[in-house]
């Protein structure tokens, strides 16, 4: 009997290397993608209608770190590249693999249902609005994180307009008018500080506070200070020497009026930005604390405070979701989802995914490398019993409680080191369990 194919679901940039890296082990795959081109988040105005990037939107993690291992970024590109430019890396990528003929764009995911022989995939052409039933024996989830808007709930009526961080593109929206950008993370800090430009004012929210890191550190990319090496010291360490490399590259940021977080540093996903300290110590922003209600246009603070506003931003982040999987199968409540490895469902084999990680560095090379692992794994190299991988997973979620606040955000938080030699592991030892095979 003919082996099935496996299905990659997406064709963003962890959809794309998964494909290539099955075809480069000889392995038959069928991608689907619900946008009529490649590049899913960093496609602007993408019309799977999960664009989430704006139009000034610029990398946080530097070309050398964030490139696949096959495939360099341009030397002449600058450190941080804009969203155009990752684009058209990917556009590179897919062009120089030959990893097109492999996707079918604008088809739909409609259902993924455990099969006798695999999995069962309903597929829809959005062109003419036929189904079809294909069966695999394995499915690659690829589909991102970064899509399903997570809206707070905050008492009382906003007589101006609230938006999702996720559905802004450029300032016009806010010019001339009182704007609160409810968050601190990298999203919130882009936005204020672009719209301090344009708005008669800008304040943000936050309830915890953020360690804001500069992206250049002493005229280098900052994450070229982090190294495998730094990352095998104790935290504290690590805390201490970070922290005072952050002292010597900008002081301390309440000098610049923005307040200590209520967390210690590595505890958070960072917030890298070159201009926010420098905007809020010139008066262009203003940082207040927890949104407690609204009243019409009165946004009340828990500190007492009143700011009188036309529009609110909520750079809150994100829900795990999962359209095509029966919610009884496969679920992300409080985005919380136990994958052995941050890939394997243990409970049902075959499914796999790729990219549902927020590493504090790069996604795609690690994206790459856990490809690299599934692919061995389709190849027959063996996983620990159900028992075995439950345990890992509930060891991995008990380190997550420990050292990151708890947050819908840091649940599935990687250090990218660390998290990089683990899955390099798991590929040795699915490469030595297949010599041994041999």
């Amino acid at each position: 009997m003919e082996e099935l194919p496996v299905c990659v679901i997406g064709a963003g940039p962890c959809g794309l290397v998964s494909v290539k890296v099955l075809r480069s082990h000889g392995i038959d795959v069928e991608a689907f993608e619900l946008g009529s081109n490649l590049g899913g988040i960093w496609r602007y105005g993408n019309d799977n209608g999960r664009a989430a990037a704006y139009a000034s939107l610029h990398v946080d993690t530097s070309k050398e770190r964030m490139a696949f291992s096959d495939f360099p970024m341009p030397r002449h590109w600058p450190p941080y590249l804009h969203h155009t430019q990752v684009l058209e890396y990917l556009e590179r990528y897919a062009h120089r693999f030959d990893l097109r003929r492999w996707i079918s764009f604008r088809t739909q995911v409609r259902r993924v249902e455990p099969h006798e022989d695999g999995w069962e995939v309903t597929i829809r052409n959005l062109d003419d609005g036929t189904e079809e039933r294909r069966l695999y024996r394995a499915v690659l989830v690829a589909n991102g994180h970064h899509w399903d808007p997570r809206w707070p709930d905050i008492p009382g009526e906003f007589g101006g307009e609230i938006i999702h961080s996720r559905d802004y593109r450029t300032p016009d929206l806010a010019i001339g008018k009182r704007v609160v950008v409810l968050g601190a993370g990298n999203s919130a800090a882009d936005i204020a500080c672009e719209l301090s430009w344009h708005a008669d004012r800008v304040v943000i929210a936050t309830r915890r506070g953020a360690h804001v890191i500069p992206r250049y550190v002493f005229g280098r990319p900052v994450d070229r200070f982090v190294t495998p090496l730094g990352s095998k010291l104790p935290l504290p360490w690590q805390r201490a020497i970070y922290g005072l490399l952050l002292r010597l590259a900008r002081g301390r940021q309440s000098k610049y009026g923005f307040p200590e977080p209520d967390h210690p540093l590595l505890a958070e996903h960072p917030t890298l930005s070159q201009d926010l300290l420098g905007l809020v110590r010139s008066g262009d922003i203003e940082v207040r604390g927890a949104i407690v209600g609204y009243d019409g246009n009165t946004v009340r603070f828990a500190d007492g405070e009143d700011v009188e506003a036309d529009l609110v931003i909520y750079a809150t982040g994100y829900r795990i979701s999962f359209p095509f999987f029966d919610p009884e199968l496969v679920s992300a409540p409080d985005n919380r989802i136990g994958l052995y490895r941050k890939v394997v469902h243990p409970d049902l084999p075959g499914l796999y995914f790729i990219g549902l990680i927020q590493p504090i560095g790069a996604l795609m090379p690690l994206a790459e490398l856990q490809a690299e692992w599934v692919a061995r794994l389709l190849r027959g190299a063996p996983l620990p019993s159900r028992e075995e991988m439950a345990a890992a997973i509930a060891e991995d979620e008990a380190e997550l409680r420990r050292r990151f606040v708890a947050s819908p955000r840091h649940t599935i938080e990687v250090d990218f080191f660390p998290y990089k030699e683990l899955l390099e592991a798991e590929i040795a030892a699915a490469e030595q369990a297949s010599a041994t095979f041999v």
